[in-house]
């Protein structure tokens, strides 16, 4: 990783190289004791917030119960162990679905909520305030939110309608009872109220592959011919008829994984004020005990709600929907229902396709309106009460979970189910929008991932997410370490999972990997750390107006193209527009926040792309634009519709305001998105970043205190991407805040501030190299001279060099490079100046090794872990799935070799060592030294002056997952996995080089 050198760092070029020998020295006795750590440089005052990250911008582990059967020394010791790996903190949630046999709960006494419960919490809160780190505690059992002590039929549980229909033939003659729903009720549910009665005229115009088409003017309200639950009818003579029934019923629906609670916990209604107050009821009744209160109120943490996966049979649904959609559009709802109901989530029937496209939409935007008045802030204000912040996923439904996103303390996306980046940028446009700092993720659930998912993985995911706005990871997960019955190695909340393996991880001490896991969680930290200063910057808000979230539909061209060439987008739907931070100053939406230069609006990807705007957008985007903000249209906007329903001289005054928002100077409209870049540059708006060439080079912005710090990450947009990420080695120039900043080169893995030698200025631009291995990541840093304690060098710099790196040492600029020569650097002075390195041994391959492994396996409980030790001696590397002893073993290894440097070793020289493939976490020790942690996606350290003249010892330490042992230890359910190629695989380099000062 060098913007300041042209050498890709997949390591320096082979070249044939004189003098100093070196050699590997022979197999022989080598000491296995604990390496000492080697002393760290001491970072300055202005540094030591980056290298030692509090816990509030820590990584947090989802922390599986088994409801609450759970110990509370147990919970104490599991806090321990989440704070000594460096994490900020861990979110209870009550998830067993690896359980097949629900008696081994004892649901009746140990359930989520019962007292036994509360104990736990009580111990997680009291335990996690001496250590320093929070708790979370999720709203309910499992998800979506459920509370016990109501049943289906409650006021406040989740509703759905159903449908009945019956269909005749043209003057045909129905008498009987009114039609059943197609779909009988769900268990537990005893009651469903008839809503309406309507007959409709089949029109097959208007169908569609999946719709019966129908006539909406011939909708018809039968219900006051319904006597006693029957019903006697005629259908004229102009056609084929259907009669609907509409049935308002509870939908059963429980909390996955159940039963949690005893007795059951039902879904509570999510868009009436009823089934927020039943949360909300039960807590204050059953859970919040003096003690709790307490803790809570001093604790920093949230209150959190998983994603809104409400499974009905029909629509869902509330008593209120009539009543609210009526004041929310100024038309009824009832005669409106055919173009509505669903059957297991697809669409029934249908009218003419521009009508029914804006029915759906009055009708979702209503139901958006209740959830997020209903439940989102009615939580959020009751959270605030307990001193608790409000984290939840609001997606899952079509609502506006931008407009939630704004609500909410803390969104959150998942990246399981989320696409593409662009997911997480709706999230991050309602978070800035609204003055929020943090975007939480879910990370790292991997279907199938129990026991094989590596830390690797982990990272290559987590790479992109933060380049799109997260920057805070709930980890998935930490399971609870007992419950009766389980195997080894130990109780894991979703593997097994329909007996087989599992969702992915549950981390921990049961983890070989959990050795090395204070490297990782402190990257992860100092990511946050910076992704969590100052303000976001980002170059376009994209409008989308219906605010869908967790889709995989992006924006037009700076989807595919803009993010290679370096901009930067995020979504806004309408009702940010009427936030206060919606104003424009210097061109600039929303200027204390993201500070869009342009907004950008198209067609609605959801409705068919069709151009549609709705009258208080039209009227935020001409005040918008009028203040000076630029806006590109793409399409044919004379045509303009309104999304929903029109009233009365709606749709006139639509196009009357658009027309004459395409009279203002700082708006474009263009046909085609390849013109978008060109609508761009002639408003004056440029991106923050630009890329030499296109590539796949994600970048985020923050701005604090006149400095800019720029995330950078080789990702791809998406999981699904091809071809794959390739190592990229191009200039990027930087935008910078303060007219003298200088770049410093932020290393997350280490901590350290290293001001980069090598670089370009011109105005309020820095230009630097990048080179990145897929998924790899860069972070760098554009202030004062001086920043982060670093005065070498003053403001000379090199702009340019034939050498393979420019750096600032104690001696000064120095050069390096891995053959001997005279380099030519030029200065930002002017002067060109050479430096001569004298001779720099040439690389070598290290191949012969002992290798010292600990293999895991059971012990006498299911939560206990014996060792069994290997000891081989290799000529050469492999992964343990090919030596015959260790095929099936997972564990550490710890591989040592002894390198041996002639005489002609001395000052002036260093080398690197390139660790290659490794699977999965690594440290490295020199001569009895650890060094800083290494990089796990790209595993190259420098060694700098830890070798010396004779014998020098080399020592990898590498843990591995568990999946290798499992699938013969635990055949049944993880027989089916293959083998994973554990272990330091290669090619392992020694790559000297030679360095001196300039001038």
């Amino acid at each position: 990783m060098s913007n300041h050198a042209p050498t890709p760092r997949t390591g320096l070029p082979r070249r044939a190289l004189l003098g100093a020998a070196v050699a590997t020295a022979a197999a022989g006795a080598l000491d296995w004791r604990l390496p000492v750590p080697a002393a760290a440089a001491s970072p300055s005052s202005s540094s030591l917030p980056f290298a030692q990250p509090g816990h509030e911008v820590r990584p947090k582990f989802r922390w599986w119960w088994p409801d609450g059967l759970v110990r509370p020394d147990e919970i104490r010791r599991e806090i321990d162990q989440i704070a000594d790996a460096g994490f900020g903190g861990a979110e209870i949630a009550a998830v067993h679905h690896s359980v097949t046999d629900s008696s081994v709960l004892d649901t009746a006494h140990h359930g989520w909520g019962s007292a036994s419960w509360v104990t736990g919490v009580e111990a997680a809160l009291t335990q996690a305030a001496r250590r320093g780190i929070t708790v979370d505690l999720t709203i309910g059992p499992s998800w979506p939110a459920a509370v016990p002590g109501i049943t289906p039929d409650s006021d406040a549980a989740v509703k759905e309608l159903a449908y009945g229909s019956v269909t005749l033939t043209a003057g045909t003659s129905y008498s009987g009872t009114v039609p059943a729903p197609v779909h009988t009720a769900a268990p537990g549910v005893t009651r469903q109220d008839l809503l309406l009665v309507h007959a409709a005229r089949v029109n097959t115009t208007n169908s569609t592959r999946k719709e019966t088409g129908l006539d909406l003017d011939s909708v018809t309200d039968l219900s006051a011919a319904v006597t006693a639950g029957t019903l006697t009818w005629t259908a004229p003579d102009d056609g084929t008829w259907v009669i609907l029934s509409y049935w308002v019923r509870g939908s059963g629906q429980i909390p996955e994984g159940g039963p949690h609670t005893a007795p059951a916990s039902y879904v509570v209604d999510h868009f009436s004020a009823a089934g927020t107050r039943a949360v909300t009821d039960f807590w204050e009744g059953s859970v919040l005990t003096p003690a709790v209160r307490r803790l809570l109120k001093v604790s920093g943490g949230a209150l959190f709600e998983d994603s809104i996966e409400l499974e009905t049979e029909g629509l869902q649904w509330t008593p209120a929907l009539p009543d609210a959609f009526l004041a929310h559009t100024g038309r009824s709802l009832l005669p409106l229902l055919p173009a509505v109901v669903l059957d297991h989530g697809s669409q029934v029937y249908a009218f003419e396709a521009g009508v029914t496209r804006q029915i759906r939409h009055d009708f979702w935007e209503t139901v958006s309106g209740l959830f997020n008045r209903h439940h989102v802030t009615a939580l959020r204000t009751w959270a605030h009460s307990l001193g608790l912040r409000l984290r939840s996923q609001p997606y899952g439904l079509q609502t506006d979970a931008i407009a939630s996103a704004a609500i909410l303390d803390i969104p959150e996306g998942e990246s399981l189910g989320f696409k593409n980046l662009d997911d997480y940028r709706c999230l991050a446009g309602g978070r800035d929008m609204a003055g929020h700092t943090v975007l939480s993720c879910e990370a790292g659930a991997y279907a199938g991932g129990a026991y094989n998912t590596t830390w690797q993985k982990f990272l290559r995911t987590m790479g992109g997410a933060y380049a799109a706005g997260v920057n805070q990871t709930v980890v998935h997960g930490f399971s609870y370490a007992e419950l009766p019955g389980v195997n080894w190695p130990g109780y894991a909340a979703f593997t097994p999972y329909k007996g087989t393996v599992g969702y992915g991880e549950s981390w921990g001490p049961r983890h070989p990997t959990w050795r090395h896991v204070q490297d990782v969680s402190g990257y992860l930290s100092r990511v946050h750390q910076v992704l969590q200063t100052g303000r976001p910057r980002a170059d376009v808000a994209v409008f989308r107006q219906t605010g869908y979230t967790a889709t995989g539909i992006g924006a037009s061209w700076f989807t595919a193209t803009g993010i290679p060439l370096g901009w930067t987008h995020q979504f806004l739907s309408g009702p940010l527009l009427d936030l206060p931070s919606a104003t424009v100053r210097r061109g600039r939406l929303a200027p204390d926040g993201p500070a869009y230069k342009a907004l950008f609006v198209e067609g609605d990807f959801f409705y068919g792309s069709t151009v549609t705007l709705a009258l208080p957008d039209a009227r935020a985007l001409l005040r918008l634009t009028r203040a000076g903000l630029p806006v590109v249209l793409l399409g044919a906007w004379d045509t303009v519709v309104p999304p929903g329903v029109p009233g009365p001289g709606e749709s006139e005054e639509l196009r009357t305001l658009v027309a004459e928002l395409l009279t203002q100077p700082r708006v474009r409209q263009i046909a085609d998105k390849a013109a978008l870049p060109a609508a761009l540059a002639d408003l004056g708006v440029e991106p923050d970043v630009r890329y030499a060439t296109s590539s796949t080079l994600l970048n985020a912005r923050r701005v604090a205190d006149g400095v800019d710090y720029y995330y950078l990450c080789n990702g791809k947009h998406a999981e699904t991407v091809k071809p794959p990420v390739a190592t990229i080695d191009h200039e990027i120039t930087l935008r910078r805040t303060t007219a003298d900043a200088v770049p410093y080169l932020l290393d997350p893995w280490t901590g350290r501030a290293e001001r980069l030698a090598r670089y370009t200025e011109a105005g309020d631009t820095v230009t630097v190299r990048v080179t990145l291995q897929p998924a790899e990541t860069l972070i760098v840093a554009l202030g004062r001279p001086g920043l982060f304690g670093d005065h070498r060098g003053g403001r000379t710099h090199a702009v340019s060099s034939d050498a393979d790196e420019v750096r600032f040492t104690a001696a000064g600029l120095t050069v390096r490079a891995a053959t001997a020569g005279t380099y030519s650097t030029v200065l930002s002075s002017g002067r060109t100046v050479r430096t001569t390195l004298k001779a720099v041994p040439e690389p070598m391959e290290l191949t012969s090794w002992q290798l010292r492994v600990e293999d895991w396996r059971p012990g006498d409980t299911a939560s206990q872990t014996t060792v069994l030790r290997h000891d081989l001696a290799l000529d050469a590397l492999l992964p343990w799935s090919q030596i015959t002893e260790l095929a099936d073993v997972a564990g550490i290894g710890r591989y040592r070799t002894a390198v041996t440097l002639a005489d002609g070793w001395s000052g002036g020289r260093g080398a690197r060592l390139e660790l290659g493939g490794v699977s999965d976490t690594c440290r490295v020790t020199v001569n009895g030294h650890r060094l800083d942690p290494v990089d796990q996606i790209h595993p190259v350290v420098d060694l700098g002056g830890l070798l010396v003249r004779g014998v020098n010892v080399i020592e990898v330490e590498v843990a591995t997952p568990l999946a290798n042992r499992l699938r013969v230890s635990d055949p049944a359910v993880y027989g089916g996995t293959a083998r994973q190629a554990y272990g330091l695989t290669g090619p392992v380099r020694l790559v000297p080089y030679g360095e001196a000062g300039i001038g």
